[in-house]
């Protein structure tokens, strides 16, 4: 298989990292029916961990199974499948080779008390990535909370180890906690700052939600008005966020968040595409349907990205 042009210019842009972490990028830009476009759809199923089982699942029974999972992207021809240990190893046998996935090694739970604060255990590890045959870890961090330190330094020393052993680094950079409003957590200028923090601690892969027009931060406000920033629609808020991430440099995919609207799943595609991101990390709005509405709308989800819807 041969790399695009389009997947070498963006591989490029990984000056430092080891011929294992751009060969594991590569094979998940490469594979799927967008693969060579620079473009993703990635399938992650973390949410059985976040939100329990039944608010995951019930609506569609069969996505109980993990192996559901595995098969929904691989016959929608989507890049890659990211889910937690258990899930992955439930199906890892089974679906070798089939598709990239990506070990989500950390999350946190609906069980736990609000005093806690906003934290994620590690789940799992990179050995454990290695022994599954997975192209990526993944690692959520909570820009805002009061533990965000300790997250940073976990993740960057999971990114080492994982570089050092050829293994890609995604970061889902969700800004909670203590120091965000309700609001700022989807504002645009904490979204972009979420963007340039995973850039910062070394994310090959970035996944942040999209973002509204609101701006928390007095300071960044200041500016943005100041500098006249285009925050007006969805497109450009995603094209912001990707100056944010190094101008473009990382790969961004954007979350899908909760089961809404099938058209409002698609203008946030086609906001995602006419901003420069490069595509969708999308859960609950295709495993919580019925499994043909599901590959209907990951194949229209690829159409948009392909520019033919």
């Amino acid at each position: 298989m041969r790399a695009t042009r389009i997947v070498q210019k963006i591989l490029s842009n990984y000056e430092g990292e080891t011929p294992g972490v751009k060969a594991n990028l590569c094979r998940m830009l490469m594979h799927g029916k967008l693969g060579g476009t620079g473009k993703m759809i990635i399938l992650p199923v973390d949410q059985g961990f976040e939100h329990g089982p039944a608010r995951s699942f019930a609506a569609n029974p069969a996505a109980y199974d993990p192996q559901y999972h595995y098969q929904l992207a691989i016959d929608a021809g989507l890049n890659a499948y990211a889910a937690p240990l258990g899930m992955i190893e439930a199906g890892a046998d089974s679906y070798a080779g089939q598709i990239p996935t990506i070990l989500k090694a950390n999350s946190a739970n609906s069980l736990m008390a609000e005093s806690a604060g906003k934290n994620q255990a590690i789940t799992a590890s990179v050995d454990d990535a290695l022994r599954l045959g997975c192209s990526a870890i993944g690692f959520t961090i909570y820009p805002g909370s009061d533990a965000q330190l300790e997250m940073y330094e976990e993740i960057s020393a999971m990114r080492e180890e994982a570089a050092r052993k050829g293994v890609a680094t995604v970061i889902w950079s969700y800004p909670r906690g203590e120091a965000v409003t309700k609001d700022g957590e989807t504002g645009i200028d904490v979204a972009a700052y979420a963007a340039q923090i995973a850039a910062l601690l070394g994310a090959h892969v970035i996944k942040i939600k999209l973002s509204t027009d609101h701006l928390m931060l007095p300071e960044a406000k200041k500016v943005y008005e100041a500098e006249g920033i285009d925050i007006a629609t969805q497109a450009a808020r995603v094209r912001h966020c990707m100056q944010a991430s190094f101008n473009g440099r990382r790969i961004v995919v954007f979350s899908g968040g909760a089961k809404k609207g099938a058209d409002s799943v698609y203008d946030d595609a086609r906001a995602i595409r006419d901003g420069g991101g490069n595509g969708s990390i999308i859960g609950r709005n295709s495993f919580q349907r019925p499994r043909d509405e599901a590959l209907a709308m990951l194949g229209k989800l690829i159409d948009i990205y392909r520019g033919k819807a």
